[in-house]
């Protein structure tokens, strides 16, 4: 019954929040064809602004679980909703529940999303990414996709209280494939390298159209 309870409400949450967006904003996404349609995946995107997840999600036609910063689970806000949909992690002390939440969901077919920058860009620019995505990636042998969002932090930009009319757009890039299970921690840290150049490059090209 608590499943059942949950799938009602992911679809009521995904068509409101997709109408919102479209209306709004003039939400656009490109390049859903690279997310692979069976198996569980790793959707690993820049972080503008707090409407980055959402957009993610309704963008996506798996069930999507958000590693999220702890903080956003008692926002008396929207902590109720981050609870149903997201993992909880410390940037500065990651705990091993975490991982293997993240681990069984790849393990059931679901879309992990995470922001590897750990916090929303204040100015637009794409910065380091923590090691965790590198981590997951080579633990789980799951697939990467590099995601640019574009757009979100002109609608609300970091410390804004309402929005703004703004275009806002999701890119999905080609995955990366990682075959073999890696806990080596300097070879984590690498891939999460590759995986913030990757998210990069998607900008650039977003630049020449």
């Amino acid at each position: 019954m608590k499943r059942f309870l949950y799938d009602i409400l992911y679809y009521i949450f995904k068509g409101i929040l997709k109408v919102f967006y479209t209306i709004f904003f003039r939400y656009e996404k490109r390049g859903t064809e690279n997310i692979p349609s069976s198996g569980g995946v790793i959707i690993a995107s820049n972080h503008l602004s707090y409407l980055d997840p959402p957009l993610i999600g309704i963008s996506i036609n798996k069930r999507p679980l958000f590693i999220a910063k702890g903080s956003l689970f008692s926002n008396p806000a929207i902590g109720w909703f981050v609870r149903l949909y997201s993992l909880p992690v410390d940037r500065d002390n990651p705990k091993p529940s975490t991982m293997k939440e993240a681990l069984k969901a790849l393990r059931q077919g679901k879309a992990v999303i995470i922001f590897p920058e750990g916090t929303r860009s204040h100015d637009g620019s794409i910065r380091e990414g923590k090691k965790g995505v590198g981590a997951l990636a080579a633990l789980s042998k799951a697939p990467v996709v590099p995601a640019l969002i574009e757009g979100t932090d002109r609608a609300l930009p970091v410390g804004a209280r309402f929005f703004k009319p703004a275009k806002v757009r999701v890119t999905f890039g080609r995955p990366i494939y990682y075959n073999k299970e890696e806990k080596n921690k300097e070879i984590q840290e690498k891939i999460s390298e590759e995986v913030m150049d990757r998210i990069r490059e998607l900008k650039e090209e977003a630049a020449w159209r």
